[in-house]
């Protein structure tokens, strides 16, 4: 499928959607829409491996028949169907009652059958307790189908479901729904139903254009980015990983070359989010034995392979990167000082905990790793405990390179935000400064990076160039005469030097031969003389 039908399969499920949920918020009906886009996927899947694994036993079913094939090979070969299974989990990792197919699903919506609520309902608990032998319980948690939101009774509750799900099969009939396809199509919803929630966006969707930054940025090798990716990444984390698309994004980058990432890590709060990011995973082809999301609180730590004090058995990651939450209100305590993750670079204010996610992301960082965080401007010039934390990071040469990025590129915030580029081990003694926040396109409701703007940053970062009001390597000494303060105008400005004017020949146009003033004299001589003509008083 080329990038167009996958763009145009985006908007095709967008303009469902949209015409779909009429007063519903853009949330909850986001919700319900990715619910039943994964379980296409998950159906779609599982039917093509299993008419892989059966070959000439898969039935081929006559037209009109609107049996699912799978359905029918159950009833003929039920004592087959336990070996069956068990080998469809060690190849596919999970299985789907023929009932609960999407095929079946949908079936059931395009009759207008009375029982379709309570089959989505028993789907999707199958899916959730037995599909991935339990390990995706609560996957559908936050989807009540039996919400007020889809109708005041069972009957128009089910009426309604009955067109979604219509429409989405019909909506998607034409087009191909490889993993690949799905998967972008999941991205592209996410990122346009982020439009639609405004200031909730930020709880689960980095904007992509600047998932690309980052993903590219950890990719590069650690001490020589200028020699581009690297092949292969043991484990990748993202600890306030939304919907995932930052994570799905670096393995797409070393995948796509023919590289290898070991194992994905992500970690989400919010359990509407964190059940996004399961799906995410699975929608883009990740196998299960490939990822692992936990749902917790990354600022307590509460997930046990993070949260191991012994030195000698703590997890690493090649590639860490993060979105977390802006300027968020945490419980900085006297019993978080001895934290291990914040030992001997203090506690971030109560009031922003920026550092905080820092420094949690930067402890599991490897040696031979790269960690790129978004962060507000504050942390780069606000004193104080940040200051504190900014100057030790700086005196340890951990900070490889700073990025200003321009304003108003998120849905949740208007407020500009860089970029900081991590390090354990650095060749460069300098910190790479790069300001481009004068490159990017003017929307409607947001700006938004181009790729030109996006190549620009990337290489230049990937080259340490420098280039006048753009980018500089500024030396740690220049930065600590300024009190290890990292404001990026202060390094590089955007503003343009002004004109020196040469006075003389400002003079000398003004006042010479040819001057203005002598063209301005003949001219009025000139006039007069025809005023004198006419017997009329002259100028003066």
């Amino acid at each position: 499928m080329t990038q167009k039908e996958q763009q145009e399969l985006g908007k095709t499920l967008w303009n469902i959607a949209d015409d779909l949920r009429g007063a519903m918020n853009a949330d909850d009906f986001r919700d319900y829409m990715l619910s039943f886009l994964f379980l296409r996927y998950l159906s779609a899947n599982y039917e093509q491996a299993a008419a892989k694994e059966l070959r000439g036993d898969y039935p081929t079913l006559a037209e009109g028949d609107n049996r699912t094939p799978l359905a029918v090979w159950y009833e003929e070969n039920a004592e087959d169907v336990p070996f069956f299974e068990k080998t469809m989990r060690k190849k596919v990792h999970y299985v789907i009652q023929p009932t609960y197919l999407w095929n079946s699903i949908y079936e059931l919506a395009r009759t207008q059958k009375d029982d379709l609520l309570k089959e989505l309902e028993a789907g999707f608990k199958h899916i959730e307790n037995e599909s991935f032998s339990g390990e995706f319980q609560g996957l559908f948690s936050e989807i009540n189908l039996n919400s007020e939101k889809l109708g005041k009774t069972y009957q128009d509750r089910n009426e309604q479901l009955c067109k979604i799900i219509t429409k989405i099969a019909e909506g998607i009939a034409d087009f191909s729904t490889d993993s690949d396809a799905l998967g972008d199509a999941y991205e592209y919803l996410i990122g346009q139903f982020a439009a639609g929630s405004g200031k909730k966006a930020g709880e689960f969707y980095t904007p992509q254009r600047l998932s690309d930054i980052l993903s590219e940025i950890v990719t590069l090798d650690s001490q020589e980015p200028k020699l581009g990716r690297k092949k292969n990444l043991d484990k990748v984390i993202d600890f306030a990983c939304g919907s995932g698309s930052l994570l799905l994004n670096v393995r797409k980058n070393i995948v796509e070359e023919g590289g290898t990432v070991g194992q994905i890590y992500g970690q989400e709060k919010n359990i509407t989010t964190y059940n996004l990011a399961r799906m995410n995973m699975l929608l883009h082809g990740v196998k299960t034995n490939e990822f692992e999301i936990f749902h917790g609180d990354t600022l307590k730590n509460d997930w046990s392979i993070l949260s191991e004090p012994n030195p000698a058995k703590k997890v690493e990651f090649d590639a860490i990167v993060a979105n977390p939450p802006f300027s968020l209100k945490w419980d900085a305590s006297e019993a978080m000082g001895e934290d291990f993750r914040f030992k001997g670079y203090g506690l971030a204010p109560k009031s922003a905990a920026d550092f905080a996610f820092l420094l949690h992301g930067f402890h599991y960082l490897s040696r031979q790793g790269t960690m790129a965080i978004i962060l507000p401007h504050g942390v780069l010039f606000r004193g104080g405990a940040e200051e504190r934390i900014r100057t030790k990071l700086l005196k340890d040469n951990n900070i490889d390179a700073i990025i200003g990025l321009p304003s108003n590129l998120f849905y949740s915030t208007g407020i500009p935000v860089c970029i900081i580029v991590l390090k354990k081990c650095k060749k460069q003694d300098d910190v790479l400064v790069i300001n481009a926040s004068d490159y990017f396109e003017k929307g409607k409701r947001q700006n938004f990076l181009r790729d030109t703007d996006i190549e620009k940053i990337v290489d230049t970062y990937k080259n340490r160039t420098e280039e006048d009001r753009y980018s500089r390597r500024v030396s740690l000494d220049e930065i600590a005469k300024n009190d290890y303060n990292l404001n990026i105008t202060r390094y590089v400005s955007t503003a343009e030097a002004e004109k020196q004017i040469d006075l003389k020949a400002v003079n000398l146009k003004l006042n010479g031969p040819e001057g203005i003033n002598a063209k301005i004299k003949a001219a009025t001589d000139l006039h007069n003389s025809f005023l004198r003509e006419l017997g009329l008083e002259e100028i003066h």
